[in-house]
């Protein structure tokens, strides 16, 4: 599994096979601890793809003009 350049939706639906066929409960346990070890790596990379987005979403913040100013939260003051 090359997890590097995988999509966001190509990690999910992976992961989502992966629970499937564990919850079967019909694979050897060398295969379902690999296939549980995949898993984990898939849902930490979609973790970091979603902490990565959510730090990418813009902001509206007013202005004193009524008029809006878009800010990134990446921009924003922690």
């Amino acid at each position: 599994m090359d997890s590097k350049a995988m999509s966001f939706e190509r990690a999910l639906a992976q992961l989502e096979e992966a629970v499937r066929l564990l919850e079967r409960g019909e694979l050897a346990i060398e295969e379902a601890v690999r296939l549980y070890e995949d898993g984990m790596k898939l849902a930490n990379l979609c973790n970091h793809c979603l902490d990565t987005a959510e730090l990418r979403i813009s902001q509206l913040v007013p202005l004193a003009s009524g008029e809006y100013l878009e800010e990134t939260i990446l921009d924003s003051p922690a």
